[in-house]
């Protein structure tokens, strides 16, 4: 008993000792990020999550791949000042091939500690524009301008007249450069087929960091990849323009239902819902509001021509509202591309809508036409039994219901169980006249 204690306590001591999952004790262990994409709140979020893991793991170095055509200032700015303040050294990678750090991604890739580039990625076209995409006036477009290439010159400036040169054509003049134009230039430190070939390249290189020269080992260091947690993709996918057109137009919808017919739950719980999320997509995409309103007349017409049905020509109407809101509310002149809300999707979901509305219609007049099929109106033709004789008033019984009823003509009395037949109305009294049986 007493050895099987000794042992217990021996594999409780390892099990302290040993280095939880995911930690490098003796820095043989890097992490990766990858942001591809528009830049958001979601993914400066995200890059700075990843810096404090790294922190907490002690990792060597921390590699950023990264694939964007840009971002608000804003953003930039929030990421740009993350990546400097870190501890850890931080690589900014663009890859894979095909990818692209265009605008703010231009001032990211040059914040990191080492800059690296996929062969066929390009970088740069950093020139900024307004909230909707729109050129700056003049005054605040030299302002703006002025600080980016202020920037760019503190983060490019140990690179070399050259590299700082490019930086700020990038945003002077809006120039792109290819992998090796930015290499040659020294404006990145490497061109790396994949992150192997990174790792290879960079084993020794020197970096500058706040406490001073840092040299990078990666020979034998493996990658540990940090995924994007589930909050933060949800919230990168509401700032797509698509997902944000979709959750308003639904939204919208729904809301209408739960008006037209209240007393549900479900309508308009999905209405509140979606509504809410396609506003924190509103909130980070550039925006075009007379768009939104000309969404909104829209629905209202749509609505209207539930209410006093038009044979659809407030449908019509409000369809043409409709598909110019949508494709103003995202894609005004000067947005950028991948700001824009897909054009079939626009119109698809127009005529979807419309057809919807218009099926709403058609079942609203098909009622109307109807003939009545309640109350009194409902009795018309209908064939019953007298139950209090008629002379010439009493009471008859048809479908199961009781009815005064008085003897059209002169054809009284009526006898209890005899058939009659219902020929009019006087107020909220039948008319009946007794059914000749055959013999």
């Amino acid at each position: 008993m007493r050895h099987f204690r000794l042992l217990a306590f021996l594999f409780l001591c390892v099990a302290i000792c040993m280095p939880g999952p995911g930690f490098a004790q003796s820095g043989d262990v890097a992490r990766v990020l990858t942001i591809e994409g528009a830049l958001t709140p979601a993914m400066g979020e995200y890059l700075e999550r990843g810096l404090e893991r790294a922190n907490q793991d002690s990792v060597p170095f921390l590699i950023v791949q990264l694939d964007t055509p840009g971002g608000s200032v804003d953003v930039m700015t929030r990421m740009v000042q993350a990546i400097r303040g870190s501890d850890v050294p931080v690589i900014v990678y663009i890859a894979p091939r095909g990818a692209a750090a265009g605008s703010a991604g231009t001032v990211i890739t040059l914040a990191g500690h080492v800059a690296a580039m996929a062969p066929e990625t390009v970088i740069g076209a950093a020139s900024p524009v307004g909230l909707q995409g729109e050129d700056l006036d003049e005054t605040l477009e030299v302002k703006t301008m002025e600080i980016l290439k202020a920037t760019v010159r503190t983060l490019a400036g140990w690179r070399g007249e050259d590299a700082v040169l490019l930086a700020e054509e990038t945003i002077e003049l809006g120039r792109a450069a290819s992998a090796e134009e930015a290499l040659d230039v020294g404006l990145v430190d490497f061109i790396a087929e994949d992150l192997t070939d990174l790792l290879a390249q960079m084993d020794g290189f020197t970096v500058m960091m706040p406490d001073g020269q840092r040299q990078l080992n990666t020979a034998g260091v493996s990658l540990l990849p940090l995924e994007q947690s589930a909050i933060e993709r949800v919230l990168q996918v509401l700032t797509n323009p698509n997902i944000t057109f979709l959750l308003l137009t639904i939204g919208v919808q729904a809301l209408l239902i739960e008006l037209s017919h209240p007393g549900g739950w479900v309508a308009g719980f999905l209405g509140v819902a979606s509504l809410a999320l396609g506003a924190y997509g509103l909130g980070i995409l550039p925006v075009n509001w007379f768009g939104l309103v000309f969404m909104l007349v829209s629905f209202v017409l749509f609505f209207l021509e539930v209410k006093a049905p038009t044979h659809g020509a407030l449908t019509i109407v409000g369809l043409g509202a409709f598909i110019a809101g949508s494709l103003v509310l995202f894609n005004s002149p000067g947005t950028p591309s991948f700001q824009r809300v897909s054009i079939p999707l626009v119109v698809g979901t127009s005529l979807a809508t419309a057809a919807f509305f218009l099926t709403i219609v058609a079942f609203a007049i098909r009622a109307q036409l109807q003939p009545v099929r309640t109350g009194i109106e409902a009795m018309m033709g209908k064939t019953g039994t007298v139950t209090v004789d008629l002379d010439p008033v009493g009471a008859v019984q048809i479908a199961g219901e009781q009815w005064s009823a008085e003897v059209e003509g002169n054809e009284f009395p009526l006898q209890a169980g005899q058939r009659i037949r219902v020929t009019g109305r006087d107020g909220l009294r039948l008319k009946v006249s007794p059914i000749q049986e055959a013999g």
